[in-house]
C-alpha cells in the first residue's frame, strides 16, 4: 500500500529491501508482484549471513525482548545508505498511528542504539561488526543535521483502513496475506508467536488488536475472541522452532537454556538511552524540541531520537526520488 500511495502521488519511489536470510517464499513473491505491477525499482541489501547469525544468537543469549534489534537497526542503515547514494532527503515509511499507534515502552527499545547492539554482541560473541550496516550516534546526528533526512509517514496523511488496504493489495497487486503481522519473516513469526509469549509473557497481538479497536476498525469482542486462541498453531510453532534452531546452528539444549534464563532489558547493558529514551529526560527533551522548533534540527529528527520505536519490519520501505525524464534501476 505504501508503494501504491507513492506512485499515485506522482513521485518516483525507490523501494529498499533488507534481506536478512529469513524471508518466506511468500514474502519474496509478494515483493516481486507488487513492485512489478507498480513499476517501482528495487534495491536489496543482503546481509552477510554469518555475521547476522552470530548477532542474532547474541541477542537471544542477552535475554532481552527486543531480539529483532539487529534487523531493525540494519533496515534504517540500509535506507540511509540508499538515500545518501541517490541524494534523496525524503524517506517514506509505512508506520502509522491508525494500526500501530499502541505499543508499551516496556516491550521494546529504540532500534537506533548502535552502542547497545555492540555491547551485547561483545559480551556474548566478540566477533567483528565492522562491516555490519549501522547508524552510530555521530552518523545519526549527521544524517539529521547535515543530510537533513525527513521521515514521512505517508499513511498518516490519508484515511487508512487496514481491511480495505489489504483488499486493494490482493485485488490489484496479487498480494497474499501472511497470516499475521510481520509474519513475512520466519524468524519474526517464531519470535513473536513463541519466544515473546513464552519467555517474556508478551503477546504483541494485544497491542496490534487494541489499536484497531481504538480506531474503530475492529469490535472489542472480535479482538478478545482472537486473543483466546494461541499466538500460533502448535504444529507451526514446532516446525519453526526446529527450523530456527537449525538455521542459527544451535542445539536444543542451548535454546532451552536461553528460554529458561531470566528476562533482561536494555538497562542491563551499556546503551545511549539518554538519547533514545529521551521522553524519560525532560530537560534533554525540551532542549531537542527547541532545536527542532528553530530549524537547527529537522522535524523528522524526533522519530528516531525522541523515544520513537524501531524501524518498520515490512518487506520493503521506500526512498522517494524526484521525478525525472528517465528511470534508474538499482
Amino acid at each position: 500500500n505504501l508503494g501504491r500511495r507513492g506512485t499515485r502521488s506522482e513521485i518516483r519511489p525507490l523501494a529498499v529491501h533488507l534481506d536478512n536470510g529469513w524471508n518466506s517464499e511468500l514474502a519474496v513473491s509478494n515483493i516481486e508482484n507488487t513492485l512489478n505491477k507498480l513499476g517501482i525499482d528495487l534495491y536489496t541489501h543482503v546481509l552477510d549471513w554469518e555475521t547476522f547469525r552470530r548477532l542474532q544468537r547474541s541477542f537471544l543469549c542477552a535475554s532481552v525482548s527486543d531480539a529483532e534489534f539487529p534487523t531493525d537497526h540494519a533496515i534504517r542503515a540500509a535506507l540511509w545508505d540508499s538515500a545518501q547514494k541517490h541524494g534523496v532527503k525524503y524517506l517514506l515509511h509505512g508506520r502509522n498511528l491508525t494500526t500501530e499507534g499502541i505499543l508499551p515502552w516496556a516491550w521494546t527499545y529504540s532500534a537506533l542504539d548502535w552502542r547497545y547492539m555492540r555491547a551485547i554482541h561483545r559480551r556474548f560473541d566478540g566477533s567483528s561488526l565492522e562491516r555490519y550496516p549501522h547508524v552510530s550516534l555521530p552518523r545519526l546526528l549527521r544524517g539529521s543535521v547535515v543530510h537533513r533526512f525527513k521521515n514521512i509517514g505517508i499513511l498518516d496523511y490519508v484515511a487508512f483502513d487496514k481491511k480495505s488496504a489489504m483488499r486493494v493489495l490482493q485485488e490489484e497487486l496479487s498480494w497474499r496475506d501472511y497470516g499475521g503481522k510481520h509474519y513475512e519473516s520466519i524468524y519474526t513469526r517464531f519470535f513473536q508467536g513463541s519466544i515473546l509469549p513464552r519467555k517474556f509473557d508478551i503477546d504483541k497481538r494485544k497491542a496490534h488488536l487494541s489499536v484497531l479497536v481504538c480506531t474503530g476498525q475492529m469490535q472489542r469482542d472480535e479482538a478478545i475472541k482472537i486473543l483466546a486462541e494461541p499466538p500460533m498453531p502448535a504444529e507451526l510453532e514446532k516446525e519453526d522452532r526446529e527450523f530456527v534452531i537449525d538455521k542459527l546452528e544451535m542445539t536444543g539444549d542451548e535454546f532451552a537454556e536461553i528460554m529458561a534464563a531470566p528476562p533482561k532489558t536494555y538497562r542491563d547493558y551499556p546503551n545511549n538511552s539518554w538519547v533514545f529514551m529521551m521522553h524519560e529526560n525532560r530537560r534533554m527533551l525540551a532542549a531537542f524540541k527547541l532545536l527542532r522548533r528553530v530549524g537547527i534540527l529537522p522535524r523528522g529528527f524526533g522519530e528516531g531520537v525522541m523515544g520513537a520505536q524501531g524501524a518498520h519490519k515490512g518487506p520493503a520501505q521506500a526512498v522517494s526520488v524526484p521525478r525525472a525524464s528517465g528511470r534508474e534501476t538499482s
